[in-house]
């Protein structure tokens, strides 16, 4: 079990740093110890989330579910795996038998208000291009056959960039109902009303003028809705003038003849924000959301309110305001912008975190405490001393050492060599680190490199014991079995590379002629680097 957990705090660690695919493999290898771990199911479902994995993040939720169906952290899972693939019935299903086991759970209950809200605008939304179908003269009448509204429902999931896979049978392909229905569809997408963002920049390249699009006609419009829309037309082309001033007068003058339309208030915002009048902005986004809730206006301009906000609080460095509002503008409409922009704010959060968390006094009596529990052996505990101690100090190259000397006590000695060379980072000249990585690597049977480590140690301290100890055990056993040596570099990635380069082969065949060829091949050093990396791996010798 001890593996199992070493393995669940590899994934855990990747998890956390982003390294999704690091943790899927980590997981996988403690499932494959331990089949009925429900936490690594867990854990796994979350990795799998993070890529856009939501298949097989759902099948592992299940996993998780029927291994220990009293784990609420199973539901939120399985809840969520759902809601990303569509299927917000039985999402709302799962987040409810969750909320059996545990009433009142919040993470449950959120995520059933979102797939709830989800489930409403795509329904709406739905319903908005069943109107519009049922207006055109040529789709009217199909709407009367059941099989048709099938239709018109799976080729509305298909324009939705969030749905992850959709695809149609020939069958259906063969339907000759299904060019101008998804026309008809596309057209109502495409044709919602302008909001304005960044001023387009004027292009540089000496192309021929293109004739100007025609100006769109309002006439059959009422005449409120007709002079708002022009009166937006006018702010707009003040806006990609970077008239900000007229811009404001004109969007307030189309609110005079129509208040109820969304853009007009987001475009004002969008003003307030040129103008690094934030506050504004927000207030005005917020106006905008109010009036686009009321108006039953279309979710991606909601959306756009709410990630204007976030882009407010972004440039305030409010990064946990500005998470907020990307979350919210994500339940509204996921977009891949949103999701980098929501990621960013994520990761300057933890940033801060990470800076705030820091604390030198407490970090030496984490140290103390994992110093204590390495003399009584329990090396885990003092393994989670000293990475509390890192967190707490994290630029102290002494709590790495430290932790790498856990590690090789508990044979991680991947995670050991990563801390050891962190340590040797942050100070070059700390010889405990050059020699606890060769002595990591030493155990990897990685000779050649460990070699290199106490070197480096050596330069620092030559009569250091550990380092000449190690120095020699390492020279002795590259040259105590040459075939042996041979073997181990011909399976070393790096040293098939450089055999594998024509050119180097062509310097080597030089060399065996012409020793005195060398001299000259040493002067470039990429050539000098590689000529290194076969002497150290003892497939060449220079006498």
């Amino acid at each position: 079990m001890d593996k199992v957990n070493q393995l669940k705090e590899k994934g855990n660690a990747s998890l956390s740093s982003g390294q999704y695919d690091d943790a899927i493999k980590y997981y996988s290898e403690g499932i494959a110890l331990d089949p009925n771990n429900h936490v690594l199911y867990s854990n796994r479902s979350a990795a799998h989330a993070k890529i856009g994995n939501y298949e097989e993040a759902l099948k592992d939720a299940d996993k998780c579910v029927s291994l220990n169906p009293s784990w609420i952290k199973g539901y939120s899972r399985k809840g969520s795996a759902l809601a990303y693939l569509r299927r917000h019935d039985e999402a709302i299903a799962v987040y409810e038998e969750g909320l059996k086991l545990e009433p009142g759970n919040q993470q449950l209950e959120t995520g059933l208000a979102e797939v709830k809200k989800q489930a409403q605008e795509i329904e709406l939304r739905q319903q908005k291009i069943f109107e519009k179908l049922k207006a055109n003269p040529q789709t009217k009448e199909w709407m009367n056959d059941p099989e048709y509204v099938k239709l018109v429902q799976r080729l509305s999931s298909i324009i939705d960039p969030e749905r992850p896979s959709y695809d149609l049978d020939p069958k259906t392909l063969g339907d000759n109902r299904v060019l101008p229905t998804l026309s008809l569809i596309l057209n109502d997408e495409l044709g919602s009303p302008m909001d304005v963002d960044q001023p387009v920049p004027e292009p540089k390249t000496t192309l021929p003028p293109k004739a100007e699009p025609p100006k769109p006609s309002y006439n059959d419009l009422p005449e409120n809705r007709k002079l708002a829309l022009q009166e937006k037309d006018k702010g707009n082309e003040c806006y990609k003038k970077k008239d900000f001033e007229h811009a404001l007068i004109h969007y307030s003058k189309a609110i005079e003849h129509d208040s109820t339309d969304i853009t007009f208030y987001t475009n004002i915002a969008a003003v307030y924000f040129e103008q690094k009048e934030f506050e504004k902005c927000i207030k005005e986004c917020e106006k905008a959301i109010e009036i686009g809730r009321e108006n039953r206006a279309d979710f991606k301009l909601i959306a756009k309110a709410f990630t204007r906000i976030g882009n407010a609080y972004k440039k305030m460095e409010q990064w946990k305001l500005a998470k907020t509002y990307y979350e919210k503008s994500m339940s509204e409409h996921r977009t891949p912008e949103i999701k980098s922009l929501l990621s960013e704010a994520e990761k300057k959060i933890v940033e801060e975190e990470k800076k705030a968390y820091v604390d030198p006094v407490k970090a030496e009596q984490e140290k103390e405490l994992g110093n204590d529990f390495f003399k009584k052996g329990d090396y885990s505990t003092a393994m989670k001393h000293y990475t509390e101690a890192i967190k707490r100090n994290p630029d102290d190259p002494k709590l790495y050492s430290n932790r790498a000397a856990c590690y090789t006590k508990l044979a991680a000695f991947d995670l050991g060599l990563r801390d050891c060379d962190q340590c040797c980072k942050l100070d070059p000249k700390f010889i405990k680190g050059w020699v606890r990585k060769g002595k990591i690597l030493q155990g990897m049977q990685q000779h050649s490199k460990a070699l290199n480590a106490y070197q480096k140690a050596l330069e620092l301290d030559p009569s250091n014991a550990e380092a000449l100890e190690g120095y020699r055990a390492c020279s002795t056993q590259l040259n105590s079995n040459p075939e042996e040596v041979r073997k181990r570099a011909m399976s070393d990635p790096e040293v098939q590379q450089i055999l594998r380069d024509p050119a180097m082969r062509c310097i080597l065949e030089q060399m065996q002629q012409d020793p005195n060829a060398l001299q000259d091949h040493l002067k470039n050093p990429e050539i000098a680097s590689k000529i290194q990396k076969l002497l150290e791996s003892g497939l060449i010798a220079i006498h």
